[in-house]
């Protein structure tokens, strides 16, 4: 997974890059399929607003947060990311048990159709 940081009207300490950094790889536990990982904090005035975008096969996650603080808003841009993760998982898996069997009866009716 590539992980690009940007900021916008400020600086961002190597700290928060790697604490950034280190929170994004763990969302590979939801989604391996994960490609690109794109975190941009602005600032203005008195508020951060970090912005993290991942890009998986055929979707695009994306969540904001606004806080004072620069480590509270990556913490809750990512927090929200985790949890669009979760629910995609999870949507994914339900799909997967939902597929019908092909090589399977659908019910115990057919099979004693098939059985006569």
């Amino acid at each position: 997974m590539q992980i690009s940081t940007t900021a916008r009207h400020c600086e961002l300490t190597p700290e928060v890059r790697a604490m950034a950094q280190e929170r994004l790889e763990r969302c590979t536990r939801f989604a391996p399929d994960i490609h690109e990982a794109r975190l941009i904090v602005t600032a203005e005035k008195f508020r951060h607003t970090a912005e993290v975008t991942l890009r998986l096969n055929h979707h695009e996650l994306v969540s904001r947060d606004e806080s004072p603080e620069v480590r509270q808003a990556i913490d809750r841009a990512i927090d929200g990311l985790e949890e669009q993760l979760r629910r995609f998982k999870e949507r994914r898996l339900e799909r997967r048990r939902e597929a019908p069997d092909r090589g399977a009866p659908a019910s115990e009716a057919d099979e004693e159709s098939i059985e006569d």
